[in-house]
């Protein structure tokens, strides 16, 4: 007998970040596509990792996350942005961000419920709501500089609207929010039970000594928020897959009943390294917009001769680039094209939207070694306008 199944996920295939990548790696390209660096992570985090593992700490950890690194977190978010948290009931340590985000989804939003998500999106938030059998209202971000149309989002919200998801430093394009924009969606908000779910996973990426305008500032969001971070983008490792959501103690307690069904625990010599390395270099999370700053201008200035138009670049570490000046074609065909016969590899916009626009954009990672960067702006400065 043949086994029938109907998927939950019918439209969701592979990321197109792990397509651009094995294609990157087939053509030898230079991976400029896939976030993540291909340096080190700090060595006193690295050693911090070593002694742990060589200390014992190897077994399940408390599930909501180990206490040291969760105090941390609380000291960390009030250092920055002025939240007292308590880290018994309002902090919870996950296995990275997506976690969080899926386990958030689930503990709040149900069949029937309406999401609100700015368009384009990272792409793991619509199929975390359609599991729930929930409706993603997709809302577009304003071109072309991908700022919220706070008019368009009060427009989609109705009685079924459960949650609100912001994103900033917003992947793909790195937007970033500021206070005026959170003192909006707090007055959209104001008088309906929506919770809010703010991605933050690049909080301590943002450029031009701006300072990031994290939903955690505002009293009035603070309240009905999930803020989600990520460690794997603080500390440059990624693979560890460690990841923490701040929430006051109603959602805090609904999100820890997905999350012990969900993964349990996250894995705990690296809770124990980064409580560590929290206590004691606390500049470093300080200093890491001044580190990708430079990567970024020195990354647009090697990228000044080529025909690519590049976009202004607020937070995160990517570089939108307009390809148009060099073949009018889908950013699909182009992305492709690019590795193929140039040997780099960046990502499309396209599969970020829920139907793209008529552009031409590709993005492209600067959180690399300079050689690496060197080496793909070598190749993409052998690309003619036509």
């Amino acid at each position: 007998m043949r086994m029938q199944l109907a998927s939950k996920l019918p439209a969701v295939g592979t990321t197109i970040f792990s397509v651009m990548s094995e294609l990157a790696a087939k053509h030898n390209a230079v991976n400029l596509g896939q976030g993540f660096p291909d340096f080190e992570p700090p060595a006193q985090l690295r050693d911090a990792l070593a002694r742990a593992v060589a200390d014992g700490r190897n077994q399940y950890p408390p599930g909501i996350g180990v206490g040291a690194l969760r105090e941390q977190i609380a000291h960390k978010t009030a250092a920055m942005y002025g939240r007292n948290t308590n880290p018994d009931t309002e902090v919870t340590v996950t296995s990275g961000a997506t976690e969080a985000i899926f386990a958030a989804i689930a503990a709040t939003v149900s069949a029937g419920d309406e999401v609100i998500v700015l368009d384009p999106a990272y792409d793991c938030y619509v199929p975390a709501i359609e599991l729930q059998n929930a409706t993603a209202i997709r809302v577009p971000l304003r071109q072309p500089d991908f700022a919220v149309d706070w008019q368009r989002v009060a427009e989609a919200i109705s009685p079924r609207t459960r949650m609100l998801i912001v994103n900033s430093p917003h992947n793909p394009t790195g937007a970033v929010l500021d206070a005026v924009d959170l003192d909006r969606l707090a007055e959209l908000l104001r008088d309906t039970p929506i919770i809010v779910l703010s991605d933050e996973v690049y909080e301590h990426i943002v450029f031009d000594g701006h300072a990031h305008q994290s939903v955690a500032r505002h009293d009035e969001l603070a309240a009905r928020s999930f803020v989600i971070s990520s460690f794997g983008k603080t500390y440059h490792c990624t693979g560890w897959k460690i990841g923490y959501c701040v929430a006051p103690p109603p959602l805090t307690a609904e999100l820890r009943k997905v999350h012990q069904y969900l993964t349990f625990a996250t894995f705990a010599p690296a809770q124990w390294a980064l409580a560590e390395m929290l206590a004691s270099e606390p500049q470093h999370h300080l200093q890491l917009a001044d580190f990708y700053q430079a990567k970024r201008d020195r990354f647009r200035a090697l990228l000044a001769d080529t025909p690519l138009i590049l976009r202004d670049v607020p937070g995160g570490y990517f570089q939108l680039v307009d390809y148009s000046p060099i073949r009018d074609v889908d950013d699909a065909t182009f992305s492709q094209w690019l590795v193929r016969e140039v040997g780099v590899a960046g990502v499309p916009l396209s599969p970020f939207f829920e139907t793209s626009p008529d552009i031409r954009l590709l993005r492209l990672c600067f959180a690399k070694s300079d050689a690496t960067l060197v080496a793909g702006a070598e190749r993409l400065a052998e690309l003619k306008p036509v």
